[in-house]
């Protein structure tokens, strides 16, 4: 039987872990991602082996990576100490520091360690309703059908809130193609939709189809810097991205969009030493991790804390700090 990659890291941070099984002073805190079938948890479990082969035989502590319900139902254990770290979507992040959205109230218990990866925000409109290239043209389509994503997903979550922020309300405004990527690309190549909201990280498989499939037919619509700030909000979540020139079939020019953070979550009350520690094995092995998971391939020191919702650990802080990074006032926890 072959066995991939990342079942034998796997394999060997259960060993690394079994030898340890006994110490008293061994430390294993719970990491919350989300369903086995996406990006969330195989990263998940990437940063887990990490600590187990890394950080477990010596320093004492380590992660196990858990599948769960995403992003909301990792901030509610976090709250309850269930989970101590998460993969968190940036938008949920934003819910849990100001008490909004599907969150009741502000959870002050939330920290940030790092920007993991970034869904970037990807326009797709058909070339006959193209007038300026920039996201004004899907606000001048009222009643037209538009796929923002499956009902209750995130990215409907997400594109809710980036089109009211230029005056647009989903459910009253378009009528909703409510499917997943492939499904929504292909009511696009058909017909059934002339525009979608599909949030991923590029190249993304569904939009590489379309354009593929359809030359000449579709156009990845520009966010202007007015339009960004109206779809922020206020937030400071979502930041500036260009999707270069040739990520797409046909795409002859760089598209300036936006993006949100995935990012690595943690309890303000775990210890600033393991989190610094934690901080420090990752960046010092992002190519451990890159050969398990392309999605990190996007990490970067220097994106750490790009569009962080929520405050820094101190032992993230100590990190950066020591590498030379300026940390932002809005990200000193108080």
């Amino acid at each position: 039987m072959k066995i991939s990659k990342l079942q034998g890291l796997a394999a060997g941070a259960a060993l690394a872990s079994m030898t340890l099984a006994g110490s008293a002073l061994a430390k294993d805190y719970v990491l919350n991602t989300a369903s086995t079938g996406g990006t969330y948890h195989p990263v998940g479990t990437a940063i887990s082996t990490l600590t187990k082969i890394k950080l477990l035989p010596k320093q004492k502590f380590s992660l196990t990576a858990v599948n769960s319900a995403g992003s909301g139902a990792n901030i509610q254990a976090m709250g309850a100490n269930t989970a101590q770290f998460a993969i968190v979507q940036g938008l949920f992040g934003s819910y849990a520091a100001t008490g909004t959205g599907p969150v009741s109230k502000p959870q002050k218990n939330v920290r940030s360690v790092t920007m993991l990866w970034q869904n970037v925000e990807q326009f797709v409109l058909a070339n006959k309703y193209v007038k300026t290239g920039t996201m004004s043209d899907m606000v001048a389509l009222k009643g037209m059908s538009m796929g923002m994503g499956k009902k209750n997903s995130g990215t409907i979550g997400s594109n809710r809130v980036l089109l009211k922020g230029l005056g647009i309300n989903l459910e009253k405004d378009y009528k909703l193609v409510n499917a997943g990527f492939g499904p929504t690309a292909d009511a696009l190549a058909d017909g059934r939709a002339v525009g979608a909201g599909l949030g991923a990280g590029p190249p993304t498989g569904a939009v590489t189809k379309l354009m593929a499939g359809n030359a000449g037919k579709f156009t990845i619509l520009d966010v202007t810097p007015e339009q960004a700030k109206m779809m922020d909000g206020g937030r400071g979540l979502w930041v500036p991205y260009t999707i270069a020139a040739g990520t797409y079939p046909g795409q002859k020019k760089a598209v300036k969009t936006i993006a949100q953070p995935n990012f690595l979550a943690v309890n303000a009350d775990v210890s600033v030493d393991h989190v610094y520690k934690l901080t420090k094995t990752i960046y010092q092995n992002l190519g451990f991790l890159q050969a398990i998971h392309k999605a990190t391939k996007a990490m970067n020191i220097k994106k750490a804390m790009a569009g962080l919702p929520v405050p820094l650990h101190p032992g993230a802080a100590k990190y950066y700090r020591e590498v030379g990074l300026k940390i932002p006032a809005s990200l000193i926890a108080k």
